[in-house]
């Protein structure tokens, strides 16, 4: 048969069509809708779908990590945040109380030194408050972080489980934290002795130099903390997740940060900002409320009704503080892990390794390593390849 024979039945009919090839068109044809049979959506066991992340899912992930499990994150944030102001309270009241009532009896010819060695004493005490609170804040973030990881494959731990997990990688959390702080405290007092330097022997020109840089040196300053904690903010994640060692945690967030960089530091200022916007919307009506309600209670604006109605206020604002406060400190380190997270899924496929752990989990295998630390563990343990013997030995 001639192959320009048209296609005949094998009845004898008439001539037909021949069946079209199933693969005619596969390159045109257009993708299975979403739900369709061919199409599954990624799972979600816990916080997150496994997969990289949209901007929407990030932000309202940060936000439910609090009324997820709240317990263990938001009390422990509370109470945390709450014994930090207790205890700023009571050590600078009780030192700035003695060094008031020294100044008001001294002499009048210790007067001046006195006075001198109680602003010295004022200042010390308020350094001890300022150490605990990066201590305190170190150890929420460190919780928070393993919250998010073990949140993210459907784990909801107690407090004490998460500790467990936090045992023995705190440490280094809260000296990453020491470390941090310790640099920038020492670049600005070195930077600030400099231009005073410069002020107090360089007459009138010294004065104008000393203005001028120290206004370039503010804003260089503002740009290098922006740099450097947008490419650092990562470690106290490798720290608790991959524990690694120190500087290879900081190594680790330089790498992860890099080619997302401004990602990273958008999403933290979105985050802030959403932060501060709520906190100061919902902080405003309360003070007008309380302004109106002890004038309404003290019209005639005698002693004692203001003073009660301005206890009341401060009373009512330190509590608000310590709320917002608590709830931004676990908002902001939530979303910090899940930069982490939605980074190393983007760039090392974490996301399959994720589902492949909860799938061998909800099978009944345990064996699975912890995802998180499958990488670390991989580099660690990889078989180095037999050395070749140099040509010219």
């Amino acid at each position: 048969m001639s192959d320009n024979t048209p296609w005949q039945s094998p009845a004898g009919g008439p001539a037909a069509a021949p069946p079209a090839s199933p693969y005619a068109n596969a390159a045109s044809a257009p993708p299975p809708p979403v739900g369709a049979p061919g199409w599954t959506a990624p799972p979600k066991p816990g916080l997150i779908p496994l997969r990289p992340l949209t901007l929407g899912t990030l932000l309202a992930a940060s936000f439910q990590v609090i009324r997820r499990n709240p317990r263990p994150i938001f009390g422990f944030s509370l109470l945390l945040t709450g014994l930090i102001f207790v205890f700023t309270l009571l050590v600078v009241g009780f030192v700035s109380f003695f060094a008031f009532s020294r100044v008001s009896s001294a002499t009048g010819a210790d007067q001046d030194a006195v006075e001198a060695g109680s602003v010295a004493t004022i200042i010390l005490s308020a350094l001890v408050p300022v150490v605990l609170s990066i201590v305190v804040t170190a150890i929420l973030q460190s919780i928070v972080v393993l919250e998010v990881a073990r949140g993210t494959l459907g784990e909801k731990l107690k407090l004490a489980g998460l500790w467990r997990q936090a045992k023995g990688r705190i440490g280094a959390v809260i000296g990453w934290s020491l470390l941090l702080t310790g640099a920038a405290v020492l670049a600005l007092v070195i930077l600030s002795a400099v231009i005073g330097l410069i002020i107090a022997f360089g007459g009138t020109a010294g004065i104008v130099v000393g203005v001028i840089l120290g206004v370039l040196a503010a804003g260089g300053a503002l740009v290098l903390s922006f740099w450097l904690g947008t490419r650092l903010c990562l470690v106290p994640s490798a720290l608790m997740l991959e524990r690694l060692p120190l500087r290879a945690a900081i190594a680790r967030s330089w790498s992860l940060t890099t080619g997302y960089f401004w990602k990273t530091l958008g999403i933290q200022l979105l985050v802030a900002a959403i932060v501060q916007t709520v906190a100061g919307i919902i902080g405003a009506p309360l003070q007008l409320l309380l302004g109106f309600g002890s004038v309404l209670l003290n019209p005639n604006g005698e002693g004692d009704g203001l003073i009660a109605g301005a206890v009341v206020l401060y009373v009512l604002t330190i509590i608000l503080s310590i709320v917002f406060g608590a709830i931004a400190a676990v908002i902001q380190s939530a979303t910090t892990a899940l930069i982490y997270i939605d980074i190393r899924m983007r760039k090392e496929g974490l996301d399959l390794e994720l589902n492949r752990f909860v799938e061998a989990r909800q099978a009944g295998n345990s064996s699975v390593p912890d995802p998180y630390l499958q990488r670390a563990t991989a580099e660690a343990t990889a078989p180095q390849p037999p050395s070749q013997p140099s040509p010219w030995s």
